[in-house]
């Protein structure tokens, strides 16, 4: 382990202050800004290549635009090892959140080559586009994207992302077509190391790595409106009003409630209203006619997430009848959970324990490039490693000591696979 520290620091550094400089935000912005698809994200990918040549990897993209990075293997007929992350951030983002685990994919590559070691099979550094648009750049390589993804803006000022996807001189027809344009035969497993996105590592007791159980599933609705009735606030009485506020104040404490209920007994559940508006003509005396506010809500079992989405549906009704309001939703989106391969967590478990690293399981609440690799029957798994002041931010911070850990561990697991 201490030897994986003292040969690797150098080299991650290095990834991580170059490509911060690369995609430093424009002021007053703090962070870093890659947004996918766009010529920021391209020269961070064109920089890790750079560092891919250095190191000896065989370089090539495929039909989406992701890079790859291969150690040939002795048996260039096997299915290959996969591991990496995504290159892009949201916009003014932190700088470890995707490029962590690419960078922990590289100093894989890297110990291989230093040690002489040839793997059975190849072993490719992935890094992927367009994650935080949502998986978009895994998708892509999966012909899984459609034309109402093409059709979508990451900002209102914004490409669309077909638009954007051109600008790379990408065609996006293959990406629509339902065809993989890497084909998910041709992979065995892949691996991700990334940033935990919540505090449970960060507690200064505990593990500062964990092994992530599962991806949970994810249903939300960008808008739902509440239709009501705009009215002055002192001429209508209670009986009369038809209060779009009131209405969805009173369903979502509800389902806020009912929320706790399920926690209570013991299922994964999270729920999230991370909008809710009133038209900007609204003031203190009139009662509100529309309010706009949004659904998240994730859990490992699918079955758990569809049967709250369901009460969730049932219960709007129930309010809007008693309010006299109408609850509108826009078209609902999801995403499967997805669990973990248990032979991964395994050879994730033996390589923590030889290393002598301390490491708990625990789920992952956001969604990664990984469920795209699932969803192809492709076994995964992933690690996480501590971050401080939490992600998507332009305050988020991982220690070194903590990176190096979890790289030591993905590294270990990558030169035992086949043995």
């Amino acid at each position: 382990m201490n030897d994986f520290i003292r040969t690797n620091g150098e080299l991650a550094q290095a990834v991580f202050d170059e490509i911060r400089a690369i995609s430093a935000s424009p002021a007053p912005g703090r962070g870093v800004t890659r947004l996918g698809y766009g010529p920021v994200e391209t020269a961070v990918m064109a920089r890790l290549e750079e560092k891919g040549r250095e190191l000896g990897l065989e370089i090539s993209h495929d039909l989406a635009g992701n890079l790859w990075m291969t150690v040939p293997g002795e048996d260039r007929t096997l299915p290959a090892l996969v591991c990496g992350s995504h290159a892009d951030s949201v916009f003014d983002g932190g700088n470890y959140d995707g490029l962590a685990g690419v960078a922990a994919a590289l100093l894989a590559a890297k110990t291989m080559k230093a040690q002489g070691f040839t793997p059975k099979r190849d072993f490719c550094v992935v890094v992927l586009r367009s994650e935080e648009q949502g998986l978009i750049g895994s998708k892509a390589m999966m012909g899984k994207l459609s034309e109402e993804d093409l059709d979508r803006r990451w900002r209102p000022d914004a490409p669309t992302l077909g638009e954007s996807i051109a600008a790379c001189g990408i065609d996006p027809a293959p990406l629509v077509s339902g065809k993989p344009v890497v084909d998910p035969k041709r992979i065995a497993a892949f691996m991700e190391l990334h940033i935990e996105q919540g505090v449970r590592l960060d507690m200064p007791e505990g593990p500062r790595v964990a092994i992530v159980t599962g991806i949970r599933g994810l249903v939300w609705h960008r808008t739902i409106e509440c239709v009501g009735t705009t009215a002055h606030a002192g001429a209508i009485d209670y009986p009369y009003r038809k209060d779009a506020l009131a209405a969805s104040m009173a369903f979502l404490t509800h389902m806020h409630e009912r929320w706790a209920d399920r926690v209570a007994r013991g299922e994964d559940l999270v729920f999230t209203t991370g909008i809710l508006r009133t038209p900007d003509a609204g003031t203190f005396n009139k009662i509100p006619g529309y309010v706009a506010f949004s659904l998240d809500a994730r859990s490992l079992s699918n079955e758990t997430l569809s049967s709250f989405y369901d009460e969730y549906r049932r219960e709007a009704q129930r309010f809007g009848e008693a309010y006299g309001v109408e609850f509108r939703f826009d078209p609902v989106g999801r995403l499967v959970a997805q669990k973990s391969s248990s032979e991964l967590i395994g050879r994730l478990h033996r390589a923590a324990d030889e290393l002598a690293v301390p490491v708990i399981e625990e789920p992952s609440g956001a969604g990664h490039d990984a469920q795209t690799f699932g969803l192809e029957g492709i076994p995964f798994a992933m690690l996480f490693v501590s971050n401080q002041n939490g992600s998507h931010n332009p305050d988020e911070a991982m220690r070194m000591e903590d990176f190096l850990a979890g790289a030591a561990i993905l590294t270990r697991a990558a030169i035992d696979f086949d043995r």
